[in-house]
């Protein structure tokens, strides 16, 4: 074989080598879009449900301060030093009973010159009233000694006026706070002596904001709960609202009163408070079922051929469990509830087979 026989021979056999191996590739390739294809068909096992009409109760939820029924810091009305104190602290009063007594020996004294005085100008009175009849004496005589006992009379009430204020009691039955003053402490008008508060009922107030103004009025249903007591719901009622709304949260105070005849609920503590605004019929999914993805919330709907279908639903209310739908859904629409991490678009379902009560789950 000569040179040129060779080099064509070689040439020959190169080509044979590269198709074949382009061949072979060939079908790899085929063979792979031929498997993926085959594992994009196989159906995705989840759990379906039908979307229902269900009785749901409408609330409405807020962050709510407990505020004595009547609450009063008692003050002194004058400068004096205290005598005794008829209180301890966390006492339960009544209205009337005496809190505080102020030394008033000097008042005592004026007391007692001002009554003699005012008995003194009393029988002088009623004698020139005897001799005014018989017209021993001129009217005016009688006049001015009238009006010297009625000025008398008033001093013996003005100075009893001054003494009652250093009795101080309780303006209304509530628990006092924490003692601020001991016997022998100079207490002038503003000085603290003790907080009073009425809490055998107490209002809540809460924020409600404008878009739910139309749905909260008085007397409806509210209830609370406190960290304080979990597991406990305090009934009560809407009673009032302020005026105007903050111009800040676009809210208004709505206030809810309670009754708390245990003392359980405290001013100042934090209540979650729930108004109940009526039941009606609407479309509820189970919670898991509701997909929330940035701003879009949606729900895979199964279509009639079985295919995964998103649909963005609108959200009116949640309770623990359950979802209620407002706008996206309609009754009877077949829904994913579990397994809904691994739906795309599109996809092809199959409804997963119900596990036996007292199954265990693999």
């Amino acid at each position: 074989m000569n040179f040129r026989a060779k080099s064509t021979f070689r040439l020959w056999a190169g080509g044979m080598i590269v198709g074949l191996m382009l061949a072979g590739c060939h079908r790899d390739g085929e063979a792979a879009k031929g498997g993926a294809k085959g594992t994009g068909n196989q159906p995705i096992e989840v759990a379906i449900q039908s979307a229902s009409l269900q009785p749901w109760t409408d609330t409405l939820q807020a962050l709510g301060t407990v505020k004595a029924h009547e609450s009063v810091t008692v003050t002194a009305k004058v400068s004096e030093t205290v005598d005794k104190v008829h209180f301890e602290s966390g006492q339960w009063v009544n209205r009337g009973a005496p809190l505080v007594t102020l030394t008033g020996q000097q008042q005592q004294a004026a007391l007692a010159a001002a009554d003699a005085a005012a008995k003194e100008a009393d029988t002088l009175y009623q004698r020139q009233s005897q001799l005014a009849a018989q017209q021993l004496i001129a009217k005016s005589m009688l006049d001015q000694q009238k009006a010297t006992r009625d000025a008398a009379i008033a001093q013996v009430q003005q100075i009893r006026a001054n003494l009652s204020d250093r009795v101080i009691r309780a303006p209304f039955p509530g628990l006092l706070g924490l003692r601020q003053v001991s016997p022998g402490t100079l207490v002038t008008p503003g000085t603290a002596i003790a907080t009073l508060d009425d809490v055998s009922r107490v209002y809540v107030d809460f924020p409600v904001p404008e878009t739910e103004l139309a749905n909260v009025a008085a007397g409806q249903a509210i209830s609370g709960t406190t960290q304080a007591y979990p597991g406990r719901d305090f009934p009560g009622t809407v009673q009032t609202s302020a005026g105007r709304l903050d111009t800040g949260s676009r809210a208004m105070t709505v206030r809810g009163d309670f009754a708390n005849p245990d003392h359980a609920l405290k001013p100042g503590m934090l209540v979650n408070v729930e108004v109940t605004r009526g039941t009606h019929d609407a479309i509820v999914v189970p919670e898991l079922a509701v997909m929330q993805v940035g701003s879009q919330t949606f729900v895979w709907r199964v279509t009639p051929a079985g295919k995964a279908q998103k649909v963005e639903v609108e959200v009116g209310g949640r309770i623990p469990g359950k979802t209620m739908i407002r706008a996206g859904l309609n009754a009877g629409d077949r829904i994913v509830v579990d397994g809904v991490g691994k739906v795309k678009a599109d996809a092809t379902l199959k409804a997963a087979a119900p596990v036996a009560a007292g199954a265990e789950k693999k």
